[in-house]
Order: structure tokens, then sequence, then C-alpha cells
């Protein structure tokens, strides 16, 4: 039976003798590729590795290795403000190429980079604000949300970051500042994974009023830190060859199946988000039924429709103090319900779960790592922190702080120094091409700069570029009113130049939140405690997207008096 099976096919040809021709067909056809991607667009003439004009198989190896910042530094060191990373890849480093990169005015798309960080949801790709690479999308959900992530909402959302800062410093304590001298061994607080619990609880609680409980727990709850590091371990290298993603996670056959549950494909950020929400969703509930019991409700409390689970009152009933991003959601939904369905308030929710921490975690690690590498800066914010007037014997307002100029320039010399995005910012240019810091780059190419080559420009951030030294961002005390003038002018053209939170209409939505945190945390930290590193080594740094000390520990002491 077999035997008949198999002679229904007609035999494999005997290739025999004709073995070197198909040898050497291959060769040559690989050849021809190679050289096609060589020659491809006349981009032979810029410089960069080898590997790069060939193939994407350099940036692919760069990323994977975790220090891609590091290898771009070195090629625009040596090849100027123009490498070639890929045979279809520039990377610039003039700041006149942000401006023609991310202006508003030239709305360049994003490549195929973004959307290998889209997160799955039970077979439906979540198109984000930050993955979309369509604009007209990108504008309307933008528009649609943004109230919510205003300087009126972040004021709102204060009491919430007010709560989990309070808890986060009862549990330093509790957990490691002094307990050495009782136990007669030395605690060790791996710092950049403490400060990632906070500003995880301080997401949760802004988005769903409620901690989820990083901190109170101390531990990573339903591993979703750990998850995230795997999966910005995977959408880093991957995002360099997409058509990875689209081969062996997003294809038809595993979205199809996933879809009509035969598998769950589903990302743990989006699980985290549903439960997450499920469980605001029934406190809003019962706050419209103890309203309505109380005759203070104004409607029936009746489902909008939409499938949220929250009805048409839910959100009229929160107080101010119980503002959430979620709630704002909601709202926008009522507002535009057709277009803001379910779906799109769940990427939302998981978009913020997904980039709210580790972010702001890895810039919290660089402010504590760059002060404690630099004493006397260290010194001089807890001088200023110590003579600040704060109303509350615990916790830093945002307006406090942000009447602390030595603070904002260490936080400021923080983004330059350490910006958490670690990768270009990819755009593809329109199919008329483009002018890019004076030089023509035909249609459909991919351009971008990284964070970490623009901030070390020493003809904008000074000779002294490499080295910390927030000075940089004031204006001397003596200085006459034309050399203040010309400083302040300085200080602004840096300002501009700054690029961690990225640029033009694709800036990062978060920005205040981030900020927020950072500027209450730091201050209120540093007035209860003293810091000590438990090495003179320099950190190691790891790239996965967004840059994050492997390890960071530190000794907590209480401060005394």
């Amino acid at each position: 039976m077999a035997s008949q099976f198999l002679t229904a096919f007609p035999p494999l040809p005997d290739l025999g003798s004709r073995w070197p021709f198909v040898l050497l067909a291959t060769v040559a056809a690989v050849f021809v590729i190679l050289a096609t991607n060589y020659f491809h667009h006349g981009f032979h003439k810029y410089p960069g590795p080898r590997l790069g004009a060939v193939s994407d198989l350099w940036r692919f190896l760069s990323v994977w290795r975790g220090k891609p910042q590091d290898d771009l530094r070195a090629l625009h060191a040596r090849h100027g403000d123009v490498v070639r990373v890929g045979p279809n890849a520039l990377s610039f480093s003039h700041p006149d190429a942000v401006r023609d990169i991310y202006g508003i005015s030239n709305k360049l798309t994003k490549s195929a980079f973004y959307p290998v960080q889209m997160q799955l949801s039970r077979g439906v790709v979540l198109q984000s604000l930050f993955g979309t690479q369509d604009q007209d999308y990108h504008m309307r959900l933008r528009r649609t949300v943004t109230s919510a992530f205003s300087m009126t909402a972040i004021r709102q959302y204060e009491p919430r970051v007010n709560e989990t800062v309070r808890v986060f410093l009862k549990q330093t304590e509790r957990l490691y500042a002094g307990r050495g001298s009782d136990t007669g061994h030395e605690v060790v607080c791996n710092f950049v994974q403490w400060l990632q619990y906070f500003a995880f609880d301080v997401i949760t609680e802004i988005t769903y009023s409620r901690r989820v409980g990083f901190v109170d727990r101390c531990e990573d709850v339903d591993g979703i830190i750990a998850w995230l590091a795997g999966i910005f371990d995977y959408q880093a290298p991957v995002g360099q060859m997409p058509w990875l993603d689209r081969l062996f996670v997003k294809n038809p056959v595993r979205t199809l199946l996933s879809k009509y549950g035969f598998i769950d494909n589903s990302s743990a950020t989006a699980k985290f988000s549903r439960a997450r929400m499920a469980e605001r969703f029934a406190e809003m509930e019962e706050k419209v039924k103890r309203a309505q019991s109380g005759g203070s409700g104004s409607g029936s409390g009746s489902g909008s429709g939409s499938g949220s689970g929250s009805g048409d009152d839910d959100t009229a009933v929160v107080d101010k103090d119980s503002m959430d991003l979620l709630t704002m959601f909601c709202r926008a939904q009522k507002a535009d319900p057709a277009f803001f369905d379910d779906g799109r308030l769940l990427t939302m929710t998981t978009s913020i779960a997904l980039a709210g921490s580790d972010t702001t975690a890895a810039s919290l690690s660089a402010v504590f790592y760059h002060l404690l590498k630099n004493p006397r800066c260290y010194t001089r914010l807890v001088a200023e922190i110590d003579h600040a007037v704060i109303a509350d014997a615990d916790i830093v307002t945002y307006a406090e702080a942000q009447q602390m100029p030595y603070l904002h320039a260490c936080i400021q010399e923080t983004f330059r120094m350490h910006p958490a995005i670690g990768l270009v910012l990819e755009r593809l240019t329109p199919p008329q091409g483009i002018e890019i810091a004076g030089q023509f780059v035909p249609g459909g190419t991919v351009v971008g700069c990284n964070p970490w080559v623009i901030h070390a420009r020493r003809d904008v951030f000074g000779d002294d570029a490499d080295v910390f030294r927030p000075e940089r961002w004031m204006v001397g005390k003596d200085a006459d009113p034309a050399a203040e003038a010309e400083e302040e002018a300085r200080i602004k053209d840096m300002a501009n130049t700054l690029f961690h939170f990225g640029g033009g209409s694709r800036t990062c939505l978060g920005k205040h939140i981030a900020l927020l945190e950072m500027y209450k945390l730091v201050p209120s930290f540093l007035r209860r405690f003293d810091v000590q590193l438990t090495t003179d080594e320099d950190w190691d740094l790891h790239n996965a997207w967004f840059v994050k000390p492997k390890k960071f520990d530190v000794k907590i002491v209480p401060r005394s008096g």
C-alpha cells in the first residue's frame, strides 16, 4: 500500500553530475541578493558595518547582545553623522535629523519594527498608540484619550501617587533600612527591582484605583515583571527583522486558532489588564448601586452597550479623589463608543502595563546611580531638599519638587545621560523622499535616531558630555544679563535636543506620569534615607528596548534627625 502511494508521485530528479551547476547557481543567487542589498539606493556610499550593508542580521545581533546603544555610539564616533546599519536602514546622529525625522509637519510613518511590539488578546492584535503605523488611527486614538494624560488630570492622580510613595517608604524602612545593625548581617537592596515594584504599583493605582501589591508583598505579582523582561528580550532583536514575528508569532494560523479558542496566544499584559479591569468595574458598579440606594444616583445604571461592564452613571459618581485612568477611558468611550470600543479600551490599559513601569524604573535607578557615583551632586541635592519648605513630613508634593532647581537639573541630566529608550526610533521616509540633516534620502527607507547617540553630542551638551554634571542645566548665579541670556539660550537648545520621550506627534503620552513619580519619589526618599553603593564598579547595562542595569545593589540607612 505504501509503495503504491509513493509510486503515485513522480520520482525526484537524479542530479548526478549536475550538482556543481546547482551549487554554482545557488552561490550566484546569493551573490546577486547580497550585491543588490549592498548597492540598494546607492547607500554603499554611507559607512557602516560590512554585514549591515548586505543584511539586517547585523542589527539583530547588535540588539541581541544587549548593547546596541554602545555599538551605535562607536559607529557614529568613527564615521560621522550618517551610518548605514542595514541594507535599507540609516542611523542619524545630528540634532537636525531629530527635527527632520520626527517633526510634526513631516509625518513620517513608523517602520515595521513597531507592530512587533503590539500585544495579542484572543487572536486579535491590539493596535496600540505606540505600535500602530496608521497615522490617522493614531491621531484619532490619541485625541480620544489625551485628556486622561493632561496636567489637570495628573494633579488629580497625585493623591494616589502619595499613597504608594508612603507605602514604599514604610516598606523600605521595614525591609532594608538599618536592619544590618539588628541582625548582624548586611542587608542589600536590589534597588532596580525595588524601584520597579514601586513604579508598577503607581501605574496600577493610577489606572485602576488599586495597588496590585508589588511593594506590599515585596514580590513580582503574577510574574508580570519577569514576563515583561522576557517579551522585551524578544521584541527588541526581532523588531530588527520583523518578518520573524509575522512568521512565528502573529501568523494567520496561530491568530485564527487563538480567536476560536483552540490555543491562547494572549499576552500576559492583556490577561493582567483584563483581570484588573474586571475588579475595577465591579467596584464602580457597586458604587453606582450604593449611590442609587442612597438616592444620589442620577440614572438607572444600565449597561452602556459597550460590554465593558460599566453603566452609564458609573463615572458620574466617581469623586475627584477617586479619579483614575480607567474612569477617564470610560468617559472617552461614552463620548465616542463607535470608535473607542472595548478592544481599544483594553489596548490602552495593556499599553500602560507594558511600558509604564520599565521606563520609570530605569530612569529612577539612573537618578540614584549617578548621584551615588558623584558624591558632590548627591550632597548638594540632599542639602537643597533639606532646606526646602515641605508641608508634609513624609511626602514632597509635585509643586514643591518643581521649586527645587538642583533636583530639576539632576533629573534633566539623568535623562540626558541615561535615556530609558535604547533603540533607534525608526521611521519610513515618504514615497517622494525627504532631506534629512542635509542628506536626500529616497522614499521607503528606514531612518531614525538613537537617544543615547543624540544625547552624547559635544557640540550641544559640551566637551564633558560623557560626565554627569547637573550644573550644565543651571544659569550661573553671578552671570551678567548678557551672559545669563546666552546661558538660557544654551539650556533651551539642550532641552530641545533631549529625545528621551521621543519626538513630534509620537511623543510619549505618559511622560507627565513618569515625571510626577520621579519628582515626588526622589526628594521624598532622600529626605528619609541615605543610600550607599555596595561596590565601586560601574554597573552593567542591558538594552532590550529599555536600558536597565543587570544589577544595582545598595545599602539603605535611615537618616538621623
